[in-house]
């Protein structure tokens, strides 16, 4: 079988390119394990009922009007805020202030 002169620049290119490539390597990186959440947080929990969340942790500094659809209300207090979806706590994220 005789290979065309173009066919066989091309397989010798290749041959080249691929002798020239350095081999890929994959490494496993271990992670520390993150400590379990705390059940006892210093902010609401998921599902808390907004009156349930105001007898706990008091009245909110701030009180901002529910938005979109489903209503979102957010309430801010010192070091976090709570975001509610209708009535229920949706999030509460820890600000770091207070």
């Amino acid at each position: 079988m005789r290979l065309s002169s173009k066919l066989l620049a091309l397989v010798c290119t290749a041959t080249v390119l691929a002798a020239t490539v350095p081999p890929c390597f994959a490494e496993d990186v271990a992670l520390p394990a993150a400590a379990p959440a705390a059940t006892s947080t210093g902010h609401p929990d998921r599902g808390m009922q907004m009156d349930a969340v105001e007898a706990r942790f008091g009245a909110p500094a701030a009180r901002y009007p529910a938005v979109g659809q489903p209503p979102i209300t957010r309430w801010d207090y010192p070091g976090f805020v709570v975001f509610f979806e209708n009535s229920r706590v949706l999030h509460a994220v820890v600000t770091g202030a207070g």
